[in-house]
C-alpha cells in the first residue's frame, strides 16, 4: 500500500477515469475525496472508513474552498490532489463553435484545475510537501481537426502545470500533467462529430490511432495517476506523462 495513509482529492470521481482511480487508490490505503457535480455513481465506497464524497460545482470558489477545508479537518493534511475533471467537444468547425460552449469547455477543463490548485496550494505550503496531478489528453501533441477549443484548454493545462509546479518547487511540492491517450470510457465517444456512429468511431478512428492496438481502459490511466502521487515520484515535477499507448509519437 504504497499511499498508507495518505490524504487524495479526486475530482471528476463519477467519470470513469476518476472512478477507477477512487478504487485504486483506497486499495493503495489513501484516504480518498471523490468530488463531482453528481456522486451517485461513488455510492459503493461509502462503507470504505478512508472515503469521503462532496458534491458541488468545481467552477465556484466557496465550493472549492469547502472540499478542501472539509477534507482537511476530517483527515488532518492535504497530501495530494488528482485532477480529472473534463468534458469533451464534439467534433466542429470553428465556424460553428459558439463563444459559450468556448467558454464552458474552458471553464471546466482549466478554470477548475486553477481553482483547485490554489486551494491545494495553501494547504501544502503549510506541510511542505505534496504531489498534485493534472490529467491533460495527448490531443496537445497530436491534435485532430475539430477539436481546437478542447485542445486549447489542454494546452493551458500543460502549461500552467509547468508553470506552477517551478513556482511551488521551493514548498517540495510536485506538479504533474498526465497526458491519457483515446480511453474506453463514455466521454471517448462525445469526441465524434454528430450523426456519426459512435462504436464504429470508436473502432475505426481511435483505436486504430493507438500504436500498441487497444483504446486504454480507465485502470491504465489510474495506475499512473497512483504512481505520480507516490514517494516513487518524490524528484519528478513538471513533467509531462503520456500514457496513451504510442500515440503521441
Amino acid at each position: 500500500m504504497i499511499l498508507q495513509d495518505k490524504t487524495i482529492i479526486v475530482t471528476g470521481a463519477s467519470g470513469g477515469m476518476g472512478k477507477a482511480a477512487v478504487a485504486l487508490l483506497l486499495e493503495e490505503g489513501a484516504n480518498v475525496v471523490g468530488c463531482d457535480l453528481n456522486t451517485d455513481v461513488l455510492d459503493e465506497f461509502k462503507d470504505s472508513p478512508g472515503f469521503m464524497e462532496y458534491k458541488g460545482n468545481l467552477l465556484e470558489e466557496d465550493t472549492v474552498r469547502d472540499i478542501f477545508k472539509a477534507t482537511y479537518e476530517r483527515f488532518g493534511s492535504i497530501d495530494g490532489l488528482a485532477n480529472m475533471l473534463g468534458i469533451a467537444q464534439s467534433a466542429t468547425s470553428i465556424d460553428d463553435v459558439s463563444l459559450d460552449e468556448y467558454r464552458k469547455i474552458m471553464d471546466v477543463n482549466m478554470t477548475s484545475i486553477f481553482l483547485t490548485c490554489r486551494e491545494a496550494a495553501f494547504y501544502m505550503k503549510k506541510q511542505q510537501q505534496g504531489k498534485i496531478v493534472n490529467v491533460g489528453s495527448v490531443s496537445t501533441t497530436r491534435p485532430r481537426p475539430g477539436l481546437q477549443s478542447y485542445v486549447a484548454s489542454k494546452g493551458a493545462v500543460e502549461a500552467f502545470s509547468k508553470a506552477l509546479a517551478l513556482e511551488l518547487a521551493p514548498n517540495q511540492i510536485n506538479v504533474n500533467v498526465l497526458h491519457p491517450g483515446p480511453s474506453d470510457t463514455n466521454m471517448l465517444g462525445q469526441f465524434s462529430a454528430e450523426g456519426v456512429n459512435v462504436d464504429e468511431s470508436k473502432k475505426e478512428i481511435f483505436e486504430k490511432s493507438v500504436p500498441l492496438g487497444r483504446l486504454l481502459k480507465p485502470e491504465d490511466i489510474a495506475q499512473s495517476v497512483k504512481f505520480l502521487l507516490s514517494d516513487q515520484t518524490n524528484m519528478v515535477t513538471g513533467s509531462v506523462f503520456h500514457v496513451d499507448g504510442g500515440r503521441s509519437i
